[in-house]
């Protein structure tokens, strides 16, 4: 038997592609959806495809560890026979939509297979740097480069203001309210890949105009929504976001699906509703953001809203 570890999704409210960049970024865990690792017959479709999933980053591990660059001591002969016995990562967690699917299959195989692994207790702020270093290279098999966080979340389950690339700080998310004012997560209906839509911040990054926008724009209002945000300041809150929104809709088309550019801009001129990219785009989930979820439904009538923190 494996020990029952789950592992839960997480969402990055702020900071998409900014903490590349070194600005702000603030992600929670989202316990909605969560996976663990379980031994199965292997008798269906999904169940096969999970295994053989595993059966590729074994085979990853497997070459770093002959290379010598493990970046932790993991026991892969023990991996090998749990995948012989059928092992899957038995998850909810949708791949592709920006919650952290791989980041919970990185935290699981860590939690499972790490020979002198760091506790899922620690605070030490340098062993949380240490883990997430780590983790950074063992999701690099799943999206080319990692910084880490999404697999640091869903290990500890804390959510964490990213003040830096070197300053990580755990933080207390406001209580829900019980008004009408609501973050939800809108369901585009398809998956994004992480990876390309990096690329094509990376290229926009050697324009000069760009950089100067993400600088003097996009850093301002995207730390301002944080600031907003943990200390409570509604009216603050959704004042910034609705023009980080409109600074999302101009600079960072490519990463938002064309069907989605009209809504969008709807939402900025009616006020109903204002939103943003969760994780890198491309399709997946969008985070939203309303004062009148009644009125945003309404709006957005035809698409999934999940409420993920109420005001």
């Amino acid at each position: 038997m494996i020990k029952d570890s789950l592992f839960y999704g997480k969402i990055l409210l702020f900071g998409e592609y900014g903490i590349i960049q070194d600005s702000m970024g603030l992600s929670i865990p989202y316990n909605f959806y969560k996976g663990h690792l379980q031994f199965t017959e292997l008798s269906d479709d999904s169940e096969k495809k999970s295994n053989l999933c595993l059966e590729d980053y074994l085979v990853h591990l497997e070459k770093l560890d002959q290379n010598n660059s493990l970046p932790v001591p993991l026991n892969l002969t023990r991996f090998r026979v749990d995948l012989d016995k059928g092992m899957v990562f038995n998850s909810s967690i949708p791949q592709g939509f920006g919650v952290g699917s791989s980041g919970a299959l990185v935290a699981a195989i860590y939690d499972r297979y790490s020979i002198t692994p760091i506790s899922a207790t620690s605070t030490n702020s340098e062993e949380v740097l240490e883990l997430k270093k780590i983790f950074g290279q063992l999701e690099s098999f799943f999206h080319g480069k990692s910084s880490g966080l999404d697999p640091l979340i869903c290990y500890l389950n804390l959510p964490f203001l990213i003040k830096s690339n070197n300053e990580l700080e755990s933080v207390g998310i406001p209580e829900q309210g019980s008004g009408n004012g609501a973050i939800f997560l809108l369901n585009t209906g398809s998956p994004g890949k992480t990876q390309p839509m990096v690329n094509i911040f990376l290229e926009k990054c050697k324009e000069e105009g760009f950089r100067n926008m993400l600088k003097r724009q996009f850093t301002k209002y995207n730390d301002a929504c944080i600031k907003a945000f943990l200390n409570r300041e509604d009216q603050s809150l959704f004042k910034n976001v609705k023009v980080l929104s409109r600074i999302l809709l101009q600079h960072f088309k490519p990463m938002i699906p064309d069907i989605f550019h009209k809504l969008w801009q709807e939402g900025i001129d009616s006020n109903a509703y204002y939103l943003k990219l969760c994780g890198s785009g491309g399709g997946g989930f969008i985070l939203g953001f309303t004062k009148n979820i009644d009125l945003a439904k309404r709006k957005l009538s035809g698409y999934q809203l999940d409420v993920i923190h109420s005001f």
